[in-house]
């Protein structure tokens, strides 16, 4: 969906890794499949949450990998962090816009 210029926020925990993360900053997304197509992208804002939950209130979804009629639920987010994980560190919407292939 990154590379569509569907998706242009990525979601993760504003861990110690992602906390380094600032605007203008370069992110490569490697396709796990086939790790020789990789996306270039630029940060161009970092959005810092306490929780998923406030996130998803307050970034659109249809940017962050939902499709059109798709319900965004916050707890989407367990299958990849723990509630646990979430306290600690809060949640980050990476916003990000392609620049190669």
């Amino acid at each position: 969906m990154i590379a569509s210029g569907e998706k242009t926020i990525e979601l993760r925990l504003y861990d110690e890794k992602r906390q380094l993360v600032k605007v203008g900053d370069t992110i490569i997304f490697t396709d796990l499949e086939n790790t020789d197509k990789k996306i270039i992208t630029e940060v161009i804002s970092v959005n810092v949450f306490k929780s998923f939950a406030e996130l998803y209130e307050n970034l659109p979804v249809l940017k962050c990998g939902y499709r059109q009629g798709e319900i965004a639920n916050p707890d989407d987010m367990l299958k990849y962090y723990s509630r646990k994980q979430e306290e600690k560190y809060g949640a980050v919407g990476i916003e990000v816009r392609k620049i190669a292939y």
